[in-house]
């Protein structure tokens, strides 16, 4: 059974038609003949030259990232119309050629004058500052079109104040600087666009997005979504909980919450309207779990490759510090579904109705090494981009080696599989990348002599295509953000803020945490995970270091609440692109979706007053699993507290002493755990006890 036959006429693995005031990005045009035609070949020379540079690494450093700021660009204007309205929506104006080919051949100026502009570092001439200035300019107006007003705003208030922050009040103020060195610092320097995040987006970024698609593409989504069918579908509230692990799972491979929404909400959000949860619900459900996969390893978003490279420490160490709290995460959903069912007496499918689990994994099997694999070398010292790579190759191998394999006996395919596969690994593995190339160039010249082979040489094509158009978004958020990181390095304007945090926290942690939480939801209203995540991690991470919190930790907390963000009213992208499939409240869905999520609320201040949980410190194996055990027992009261629902329904008595439990059970004191550990198991005690009677 087909997850289609379950929903008739849904189609989990196209896209929604969302409205573009729900989309995470803005509104992209729809081309046809010759323009759509350069498009796909701009597009498609994106991601021929970031295999390029992940492969062989021919160019240096700050060209590469120039050449990355470039493409995006050239993309950015030929994809998203000045206005989302009109004629620009069908087709490409001049000026938008011109915007497009002028910025692309801006981006190849470092490339051209490469030596030129290391020797006269510092002293830029007119026609650098000019470059330097259009380049800014251009990246303005492409993070307008890609991600609205807000965050170019931000960065114009930054940017306005470097250049006039001299005439501000003395307690704010910085010396005078002049336009040619704002210009040179944000437009040239590795402190400005060309920026950290810039370089991860070159590198690790785009690899993980291509990635995802060449997956989704390969059938991934089909795959999770019947694996999640097969092992809860039948079970109390199964629709929901179908929801939270498929999600989960896709998680792994996206790190796009907005994008999980999209895909596996066109499945799970009819299926759990279907069987009795309300639109409001069911959108929140899907928007909680698709959020968590920014930080469901391996592949978590963007901004853990940008935290490991600013950190300086190894991908797999994020990974270390995800793994529980991203577990945590996805147990709180699952707990409040659960009760959600029990308390509305909602039950699951017919066993006839969901597929089998196992046979769905033995049917495609093949899917899963490349995660696989990806997840292996993470773990055993190997670089996150040398792993994409070889995630991306396996999977090319896979996608083509299926559709040689329907032409051959299933017993030659079978050896002729294996072998292609372990060829990749061990070349990939001891020769490089070559051996590699030239297997996957054999078996595409295979598929143009086999029936039904141009069908998946398109799909390589597409997966390509939507790799770089899914890259826009990431990549122009990293460069505009770089303007922030200039000025703030530049004028020093960062340590005030942290100095502020100090005073804050040498009377209280819990202030200094609470204000920077508050300052990651504010922004996060209206800017992307990865931006917040910098500007607060730029300015309030180092503050709360001082104040004792581990170096992770400390980023790891401002990385939640960024993600938290974008569930949180009144602009939740998650929550209001879910209700745009489920025909809910957008804002009532927003809110339900906090109270689902709570988790990614609380557990972030419980690493901070017990850093084993993010396996931080020297702690070993049994107090890791004992501050993991105290947030299951705190998530769950939390989760009665919410839903009003356990064994059987609870009283606000019983609701309002779940919540102090849970509360007690936060901080890292004996006394409290203690205090905690007892009022909880009198409350559950109880409401199992009123359940049996």
């Amino acid at each position: 059974m087909s997850d289609h036959d379950l929903v008739p006429g849904l189609a989990p693995d196209t896209p929604a038609d969302i409205p573009d005031e729900f989309q995470e990005h803005g509104a992209q045009r729809t081309l046809g003949g010759w323009a759509l035609t350069l498009l796909t070949g701009a597009a498609l020379a994106f991601s021929a030259y970031q295999l390029l540079v992940a492969a062989f690494s021919p160019l240096s450093s700050l060209v590469m990232r120039s050449l990355h700021v470039g493409f995006l660009l050239l993309l950015t204007f030929m994809l998203y119309p000045r206005v989302k309205r009109g004629a620009g929506m069908l087709r490409i104006p001049w000026y938008d050629w011109v915007m497009a080919v002028g910025s692309f051949a801006l981006g190849c100026y470092q490339w051209v004058f490469e030596a030129a502009l290391i020797q006269r570092s510092g002293d830029p001439t007119m026609t650098d500052l000019i470059v330097g200035a259009l380049t800014i300019v251009l990246v303005f107006e492409a993070a307008r079109r890609v991600l609205g007003y807000e965050l170019p705003l931000l960065c114009g208030a930054f940017l306005a104040y470097g250049l006039f922050g001299e005439y501000l009040p003395e307690a704010i103020a910085h010396r005078p600087y002049a336009w040619s060195q704002i210009i040179d610092q944000v437009g040239f320097g590795t402190e400005g666009i060309y920026g950290i995040p810039t370089l991860v987006s070159a590198t690790y970024i785009f690899l993980f997005i291509l990635f995802g698609a060449f997956l989704e593409h390969a059938g991934m989504i089909r795959l999770f979504n019947s694996l999640a069918l097969g092992l809860v579908g039948t079970a109390q509230g199964g629709p929901a909980k179908v929801a939270v692990i498929s999600s989960g799972l896709m998680g792994t491979i996206s790190g796009s919450g907005v994008a999980n929404v999209l895909t596996v909400g066109q499945f799970t959000i009819p299926l759990m309207k279907r069987f009795g949860y309300s639109a409001v619900f069911a959108g929140a459900v899907e928007a909680t779990a698709s959020m968590g996969g920014q930080i469901m390893p391996p592949v978590m978003g963007a901004v853990a490759f940008i935290m490991a490279e600013t950190l300086n420490v190894p991908y797999a160490a994020i990974v270390k510090a995800a793994v529980i709290p991203a577990l945590l995460y996805y147990f709180t959903a699952f707990i409040m579904v659960h009760l959600e069912a029990g308390r509305a007496g909602l039950t699951g499918l017919r066993r006839d109705q969901v597929p089998n689990a196992w046979h769905a994994l033995r049917d495609n099997w093949h899917l899963v090494l490349p995660l696989a694999a990806l997840v292996w070398m993470l773990f055993h010292g190997f670089t996150p981009m040398f792993a994409g790579m070889v995630g991306l190759a396996l999977t090319a191998i896979l996608i083509l080696g299926v559709a040689l394999a329907a032409r051959v006996s299933v017993q030659a395919f079978r050896y002729a599989f294996w072998l292609a596969v372990g060829l990749g690994a061990a070349t990939f593995a001891k020769w490089g990348i070559s051996p590699v190339l030239a297997m996957i160039a054999l078996m595409v010249a295979a598929c143009l002599f086999v029936p039904d082979g141009k069908k998946t040489l398109h799909t390589l094509r597409s997966s390509l295509v939507d790799g770089a158009k899914q890259a826009l978004g990431v990549g122009i958020a990293c460069a505009v953000v770089g303007v922030i990181i200039g000025v703030l390095s530049l004028t020093g304007a960062a340590t005030t803020f942290a100095g502020f945090i100090l005073q804050v926290g040498e009377k209280s942690l819990f202030l200094s945490l609470l204000l920077t939480m508050l300052v990651c939801l504010i922004l996060g209203t209206g800017i992307p995970t990865i931006p917040n995540y910098i500007i607060t991690a730029s300015i309030a991470a180092p503050a709360l270091l001082k104040l004792g919190v581990p170096l992770i930790v400390s980023h790891m907390f401002c990385f939640y609440f960024g993600i938290m963000a974008d569930l949180t009213p009144p602009v939740a992208l998650a929550a209001f692109a879910a209700s745009s499939i489920s025909k809910g409240s957008p804002t009532a869905t927003g809110w339900k979706a906090t109270q689902i999520a709570i988790a990614g609320y609380v557990v972030p201040f419980m690493a901070v007053y017990d850093p084993a949980l993010m396996q931080q410190g020297d702690a070993g194996w049994f107090t890791v699993l004992e501050v993991s055990f105290k947030a299951v027992v705190a998530i769950t009261l939390w989760a009665v507290t919410v839903v009003g629902h356990l064994r059987g329904p609870a009283s606000w008595t019983e609701r309002v002493l779940a919540f102090v439990a849970a509360s007690l059970l936060v901080a890292a004191v004996p006394w409290t755990d203690g205090a905690g550990y007892a009022l909880g198991a009198g409350v559950i005690g109880w409401n199992y006890w009123k359940a049996r009677r």
